[in-house]
């Protein structure tokens, strides 16, 4: 009888998902909660989960992430107070805005694997 060759198995699939990937979904989060408001707090919950054990250009990326939450919150609320004056409508224009910018480059820089530059702003 021939000695037989030993068994190996296939390596088993490891993670399969890039460490910078939940940060992308935390971006594309906030820019669906332009359509379905509940986006952005999934969202917020997700990086603040997340932020404690990332790597220090990640951790950047979700400090950045719960910024944005908290003052596109502060924005809203002052245009939906304002709106019954109507100039609301164009603070909550402007938040808008403000948030599709922020979201974009900060995606920009995830792409690059770059921190993102200027976590304390309050614009872009």
């Amino acid at each position: 009888m021939e000695p037989s060759a030993p068994m190996t198995q296939p390596p088993m699939e490891t993670q399969v998902v890039p460490s910078d990937s939940t940060a992308k979904i935390v971006y594309v989060l906030y820019l669906l909660s332009l359509l379905f408001g509940v986006t952005a707090l999934v969202g917020v919950i997700i990086a603040y989960v997340n932020v404690g054990d990332a790597p220090e250009p990640l951790k950047n990326h979700y400090r950045f992430q719960i910024r944005t939450f908290w003052i596109g919150l502060l924005y809203s609320a002052v245009g939906a107070l304002l709106a019954f004056v109507m100039v609301g409508f164009l603070v909550l224009a402007f938040a808008a805005v403000w948030l599709i910018v922020r979201c974009v480059k900060g995606l920009k820089h995830l792409d690059r694997r770059e921190p993102y530059p200027n976590v304390e702003t309050w614009l872009w």
